[in-house]
């Protein structure tokens, strides 16, 4: 049993009203129970209590982000929460960014203290697959964790590991959101069920 921690960066917001990621991150919540997991909760939106959220994040054996692709990444909300948590955390996430004063161009990045806990995303984009897998298309072959290389990279400075990535595409031009609760079920139950 595993303690984790759910974030849900769902925003409405021009012509996105949440739905999807809202459904998705309560799935999630469901599923993950009946693992029997322990769950916490942050709707980010709703707002948070920055040494609150540092407390769940030291608490979580996993962190699991919910989130629609905006313009290439993260939605706002999401930004600002880790820019604020992640930075009231150090001390306890982090301890410095890795360099010494003897050594100040080697190690960036090494000083976080969360070695052993993990972080997966799952994620909400209207992109067909292809876009994100073929190099003559838009994201040139580099994948979804390469056009999230800034985020995980954020989670590895505080000595995190990356989980698989879920990602659900053509949300609005082709929504199958049956079969993405089927594939989220199975995902979830591939990564955390023996975790």
């Amino acid at each position: 049993m595993a303690q984790l921690l759910l974030l849900n960066g769902a925003k409405e917001f021009g012509h996105s009203f949440g739905r999807l990621n809202n459904t998705l991150h309560d799935h999630a919540v469901q599923v993950l129970k009946d693992l029997g997991h322990n769950i916490e909760q942050t709707q980010i939106d709703r707002g948070y209590n920055l040494d609150e959220e540092v407390a769940k994040i030291l608490n979580a054996d996993a962190l699991i982000w919910q989130m629609a692709g905006w313009w290439m990444g993260e939605p706002w909300i999401v930004k600002k929460y880790i820019d604020e948590v992640f930075t009231t955390g150090h001390g306890k996430l982090y301890k410095n960014d890795g360099r010494s004063r003897s050594a100040p161009t080697k190690n960036y990045g090494k000083g976080g203290l969360l070695h052993g806990k993990k972080y997966m995303f799952s994620l909400t984009w209207n992109a067909p697959l292809e876009a994100f897998t073929k190099k003559e298309e838009f994201f040139e072959g580099v994948g979804v964790d390469g056009v999230y290389l800034h985020l995980h990279k954020a989670h590895q400075f505080l000595g995190m590991q990356a989980l698989p990535t879920f990602i659900c595409h053509d949300v609005i031009k082709n929504p199958q959101i049956p079969q993405y609760l089927q594939d989220y079920t199975a995902h979830l139950q591939k990564v955390f069920e023996a975790f």
